[in-house]
């Protein structure tokens, strides 16, 4: 039986594709940080926290192409760098999350408008808080690099058209995947409205998880 000839450069298409279907559904800051934002602000906001994790992981794309993940694994404080701050930024965005859950467990006697009030906080900007979440992950770029790589026929001429081939794919199920948490999390929204115990302790736990990632990040190394 002779094999299936590459498509643009794509080798094992269907491999690639089992593999992505993991990858997305696997939890991650990103999608967590959709889910709760479409949870509390609703559909619209949603897909402004999407668009940041479309933007931020067509950059790592981008950069895995050019080759950013061999910088950050032949320097090391750069490496080291880019991980700290990201970690930073999730352990801020846990702390947040935290004292919105406090706020919200504080005033679970009162009408469900000041309680939303006192938990709502400054101004959010989804789209950039979500870009930043997909930017500050140099494993992400590392990740990428080792995975594409795989289905890409190293004889084949244009092999960005490889990469833009597995990229468009990658958006497309990440797409599909994050509006299934929107409108799961514009249901939960619903709930969350009428109770407040419920509303505090999901916020609590959310938090908690954006604990987990960023010390999973901190103590993440580029081998």
């Amino acid at each position: 039986m002779c094999d299936t000839p590459p498509m643009l450069g794509v080798t094992d298409l269907p491999t690639y594709l089992a593999g992505l279907v993991l990858i997305i559904l696997l939890p991650g800051p990103n999608s967590l940080y959709v889910l709760s934002v479409a949870a509390r602000k609703g559909t619209r906001t949603g897909y402004k926290a999407a668009a940041g994790v479309f933007t931020g992981d067509t950059v790592l794309m981008t950069l895995a192409a050019l080759g950013a993940a061999s910088l950050l694994q032949t320097t090391p404080l750069l490496f080291t760098v880019v991980k700290y701050a990201g970690a930073g930024y999730l352990a801020w965005m846990a702390y947040g999350m935290l004292r919105s859950a406090l706020a919200l467990w504080r005033t679970r006697r009162e009408p469900a408008e000041a309680a939303a009030e006192a938990a709502e906080g400054p101004a959010e900007h989804p789209y950039r808080r979500a870009l930043v979440i997909s930017l500050f992950n140099p494993k992400a770029i590392l990740f990428l690099i080792s995975f594409f790589v795989q289905f890409v026929d190293p004889s084949y001429a244009y092999p960005a058209l490889s990469f833009l081939v597995l990229g468009t794919l990658l958006q497309l199920g990440s797409f599909l995947y994050l509006t299934t948490l929107i409108f799961g999390g514009t249901r939960l929204a619903t709930a969350f409205r009428r109770r407040k115990r419920l509303s505090a302790g999901a916020t609590s736990a959310a938090g908690a998880l954006f604990l987990g990632f960023a010390v999973k990040l901190s103590l993440s190394s580029a081998a």
